[in-house]
């Protein structure tokens, strides 16, 4: 008990940790318990958040606040009607024919692994072949089910949508407009000496504002470099799969492995052991090789110093309490809490430390 009493003031003794302790524990218990209610909120502030940094470029070119304000909005409501009008029908039209073809899909990949048990008997047996493929269909069948169902609540999911298109650009366009007095007022109501919370926040600030706003146009870019190089080459579902290629980039390391196989088979069902299922595989992996090596420290121009265990263990555990949101900013909170262990005092040593010392 002493020793524990003995740590608490060690680490607890300064009123600036106790607040930032506090701090933290009040914003993951909100997050936590009313995540979901508050969705729009959040999706809101990292929209806005976003399109900050094009308000601040326009500011520092003479532009006054409100008239950035307004340009940039108007520019991000074209981009939306440009993406519900022009992008989805079609990500919904080809992710429709996809499904129509996975049986025959299905069919074809039976016929060749039966062809492994007259090459290979001693390794694959039929039934074997044949029981993966039973599995194969009871899972699809599950999938079907969960897309029927879903499409009978359509109708609140469509109702949830129309909201969400009206609330979240009003709030945008308050979050931009009224940045300072929002601001502003939430400082008001936090205690004066916060010096410690002050100097972990211009360090995540910094490191946030680059990792949203450099993630955004890394997916934009390998979106487009994807959708681009699979339409030239005349590969099916090539917006479907460029949008899933960008996408892919939020998860590090897992996202372009999970990616890979869908791009892979659908490459080989249209072609087969060809020269265009080659030159198509050569052309995905040089995108991703340009997207780590090349656009990535070009758009993240503060590397984020951590360990990629740490990467992945961020991922699971952040992904799981928020779900798409917590892996999205998976790197950020794990950059965070490493901000909040290296900024943490350490307290003064124990007088009995100093006096074995002296």
């Amino acid at each position: 008990m002493q020793l524990l009493t003995r740590w608490f003031k060690r680490y607890f003794s300064d009123p600036e940790v106790v607040f930032l302790a506090l701090f933290l524990l009040l914003g993951f218990a909100i997050v936590l318990t009313m995540g979901d209610m508050l969705a729009p909120v959040l999706a809101s502030v990292v929209i806005a958040y976003l399109l900050e940094g094009v308000v601040g470029l326009l500011q520092r070119r003479g532009v006054p606040r409100l008239p950035a304000v307004l340009i940039v909005y108007v520019a991000f409501l074209l981009f939306v009607v440009l993406v519900l009008f022009g992008i989805v029908p079609q990500l919904s039209r080809q992710a429709t024919q996809l499904f129509h073809q996975i049986p025959a899909m299905i069919s074809r990949g039976q016929a060749l692994l039966m062809q492994l048990p007259e090459h290979y008997p001693e390794i694959v047996s039929p039934e074997q072949v044949q029981e993966i493929f039973s599995v194969i269909r009871a899972e699809i069948a599950d999938f079907g089910q969960t897309v029927l169902s879903a499409s009978l609540a359509s109708v609140v999911g469509f109702i949830t949508i129309l909201v969400y298109l009206i609330l979240m650009p009003l709030l945008v366009f308050f979050f931009l407009k009224d940045k300072r007095v929002i601001l502003d007022w939430m400082l008001g109501l936090l205690p004066r000496d916060r010096a410690l919370a002050s100097t972990v926040w211009r360090d995540m600030d910094r490191q946030i504002a680059n990792y949203v706003r450099g993630k955004f146009w890394e997916i934009i870019i390998v979106w487009s470099a994807s959708f681009v190089t699979f339409t030239v080459m005349g590969l099916d579902y090539a917006m479907l799969l460029g949008v899933l290629v960008g996408l892919s980039v939020i998860i590090p390391y897992i996202g372009a492995a999970v990616v890979t196989f869908p791009v892979i088979l659908i490459a080989w069902f249209q072609w087969g052991w060809s020269a265009d299922f080659v030159w198509l595989s050569v052309a995905y992996l040089v995108i991703q090789i340009l997207d780590g090596n090349v656009l990535v420290p070009l758009l993240f121009s503060e590397a984020v110093n951590l360990h990629p265990v740490a990467i992945i263990v961020a991922i699971l555990v952040f992904g799981g309490l928020w779900g798409f949101w917590g892996v999205f900013f998976a790197i950020p909170l794990a950059t965070l809490v490493q901000a909040i262990i290296r900024a943490w005092p350490r307290g003064a040593k124990p007088p009995e430390e100093a006096v074995g010392q002296g």
